[in-house]
Order: C-alpha cells, then structure tokens, then sequence
C-alpha cells in the first residue's frame, strides 16, 4: 500500500516546480545511517565519504516504486562516471534495511550504497520531506564537496535530470577548483 501511495504522490508532484531545501554554500547536515550496499549491511558516515571527495547525496520517497527505480539504475549506470571525477553517490530512503538490501542489489545494482533513513530525521536535516506526505522523503539531490558545503541542491519529483544535473555539478566544481599551471 506505501508504494502505491508513494506512486501517486509522485505522480501528482511531477506537475509542481523544482527547488530545492538547502541551497549552495549551506553546510551539509553530517549523519550516520544504517546502510545496504550489495545486500550487505554497513554504517554510512557522510563524514567518512567527504573525506574521499565529493559527495552525491539523493532523496528518494520509497524503493521499488517507479520514478526510484528509474533514478536508482540511473545513478548505477552513471557510478563509473562519478567515479572517474572522484565522487561517491548514497541514496536515502525512510525504507527499513532488510528493503534496502533487496533494493541495493537489484534496482542499484549493488553499485553504490542506500541508507536507511528510519525516523526521517536525515531527510528533515537537509529539508527533503514530501510536503504532502511527511512519512516520505522528496526527491532531492545535493552535490557536497570535502569542506561540507552544498554546491548544487535539486528537487524535482521527475527521476530524469537528477544524475544530469549532480553530474554537471562536480564537472564545474572540479574545473573551477583544477590547479592553474
């Protein structure tokens, strides 16, 4: 019943404008969150992965629903691409871990981890909750570079631009941060 409920919110918040909670220059909310990558279980620390590069932090309402399908095997195809500029992607949810271990193996491909959001309090961190329904998380993602700022914020409940537009982020964000010789 959540998933049908989650679909038709969806639906329904396709029509509304994009925006975003955060916006760039914001210090990101650090957290830590039970997480699935593969189907095995492990602590995220956002603190941990900025420490590695950039980060890709993206909002979903509820796995195994349409649009989070879609933007699941998105960011999976695009996983070597964010790779290759040095960034990391994490997808959070208000799912329980035992859906994210099944999500993470076969919507993400076991290419990048999902954490279990389970009291919504880090989608109420970066302001990513379903106005229409608080149970649920927007879809919103962030780009956040190592000094735990936001450089990009997105939201749109469309799944089609969000790994696009991430991705044109870090690209930007690299170039204008390249060493000049």
């Amino acid at each position: 019943m959540r998933i049908l409920y989650a679909c038709a919110l969806a639906g329904i918040a396709a029509a509304l404008p994009a925006y975003a909670a955060l916006n760039p220059g914001d210090m990101a909310p650090t957290f830590t969150a039970e997480a699935s990558l593969g189907g095995k279980q492990f602590t995220f620390s956002l603190a941990q992965a900025l420490g590695k590069g950039p980060v890709v932090l993206y909002f979903y309402p509820a796995a195994f629903t349409k649009g989070c399908t879609i933007e699941a095997h998105a960011f999976a195809e695009a996983v070597d691409a964010f790779k290759a500029l040095g960034a990391a992607v994490i997808g959070v949810s208000e799912d329980n871990i035992d859906t994210l271990n099944r999500f993470s193996v076969s919507e993400c491909q076991s290419k990048f981890p999902v954490a279990a959001d389970n009291n919504g309090s880090i989608a109420k961190a970066y302001d990513a909750i379903l106005k229409s329904h608080p149970n649920l998380a927007s879809r919103t993602s962030y780009v956040i570079t190592p000094d735990d700022r936001v450089i990009y914020a997105y939201t749109d409940m469309n799944p089609d631009k969000h790994v696009e537009n991430t991705m044109d982020a870090i690209r930007k964000w690299r170039a204008d941060n390249a060493p000049h010789t």
